[in-house]
């Protein structure tokens, strides 16, 4: 069954046959050989799995199980990094809700500061300009 172009024996496919005539029905070792026919390599999860079976097997060679052993250690662990904290695109400036807010209390039909509430509290950024505007509204009315 060596599948994989490498000389020498295969350890792995004489491994996954031995198994197989000692558990005839194990799903998990005919999905492996499967997969080792079809790929000519196991993960090395499935590496594990495979020494967990081949162990049980009565008569294995401890040669053979080493062999997987040390192929098994050989392999990288693959680690998935956790994902980063979730960042709001957006921060609210708080000096800019309370202008608003103090505005509103005094002069609440004033559209212009209506609107950039309404801009405010949909999350939407508001541009330097409208920023300046709103500071010189606060200026002239809030004295």
């Amino acid at each position: 069954m060596n599948q994989t172009g490498k000389k020498g024996p295969d350890v792995i496919g004489e491994l996954i046959e031995d198994c197989l005539l000692a558990f005839p029905v194990s799903s998990l070792l005919i999905s492996l050989y499967k997969q080792y026919g079809q790929r000519g390599f196991l993960t090395k999860k499935q590496m594990q799995g495979l020494y967990a079976k081949a162990a049980q097997v009565p008569g294995m060679a401890p040669a053979r199980l080493a062999t997987l052993e040390a192929m098994i250690r050989r392999l990288p662990n693959r680690v998935k990094s956790s994902l980063p904290e979730n960042k709001p695109l957006y921060v609210k400036d708080p000096l800019i809700g309370d202008l608003l807010e103090n505005f509103l209390s005094r002069y609440p039909g004033h559209k212009r500061v209506v609107f950039l509430k309404s801009k405010f509290d949909q999350d939407q950024p508001l541009t330097a300009a409208e920023t300046d505007e709103l500071k010189r509204f606060a200026k002239l009315l809030l004295k």
